[in-house]
């Protein structure tokens, strides 16, 4: 795994709204030194990453940078009360999978 992605895995969970812009522009600094695509080790790491909200966008950004890797990272449904990241990103799974 990349040294990038280990320290923004290191620090857990993104942070909520009412965290100070300190700490939100560091993750999000973190964030930016990750080089798409991930690996399927890396994608695995980063879902962990998810917090209660968006985080500003940064959440988007975290599930879209997931979704680099070539194999779907969640291969069974999330639990009822799993995070709503999760869902979305179940929910991504299943949709490129439809038929056309």
């Amino acid at each position: 795994m990349r040294p990038e992605v280990q320290a923004f895995v290191a620090d857990g969970p993104l942070p909520d709204w009412d965290a100070d812009a300190e700490e939100i522009d560091r993750r999000s600094d973190q964030f930016d030194a990750i080089a798409k695509p991930v690996t399927g080790e890396e994608a695995q790491a980063l879902v962990a990453c998810f917090g209660p909200d968006d985080c500003y966008g940064v959440a988007w950004a975290l599930l879209h940078l997931i979704e680099t890797d070539p194999n779907p990272v969640l291969t069974t449904e999330p639990a009822r009360d799993a995070n709503e990241w999760h869902h979305s990103l179940w929910a991504r799974i299943v949709n490129s999978t439809l038929p056309q």
